[in-house]
């Protein structure tokens, strides 16, 4: 069971890391967002910050499918999403190994190339 500190210790390992100031979390790579904390959107309501949330940046839609289909206890969407390469994290049902995967992964399709060296540099030492 992971959460929102999970998230924020995780995402700040990675190289060149940027935390928004926000109600929530949100992680920045090359001032490109990877992960952040779902924003809900009710009619009629204000907007809620949900930090036992995240939004994960996935790529493509053939990623964010297999992963929508393929474990639907973890992971969401909504048609405000509609056409993004996004997905919504239930963190409550992650464990922090997957949880780390899954911010590394955003990480990486969210850096340039040449900020990923660094993480493979890390990790080799």
């Amino acid at each position: 069971m992971a959460d929102a500190d999970d998230v924020r210790r995780l995402a700040l390992a990675l190289p060149h890391v940027v935390e928004n100031d926000s109600d929530g979390f949100d992680f920045r790579v090359a001032d490109k967002g990877f992960v952040w904390s779902y924003p809900e959107r009710l009619p009629g309501r204000p907007r809620v910050i949900r930090t036992d949330v995240a939004v994960l940046y996935v790529g493509d839609e053939a990623e964010k499918q297999a992963l929508l289909l393929g474990e639907p206890d973890l992971f969401f969407t909504t048609p405000g999403y509609d056409g993004l390469p996004l997905v919504m994290l239930r963190l409550a049902a992650v464990g922090v190994d997957r949880l780390a995967e899954l911010v590394t992964d955003a990480w990486r399709m969210r850096a340039p190339e040449s900020l990923t060296a660094d993480l493979d540099e890390a990790a080799v030492r």
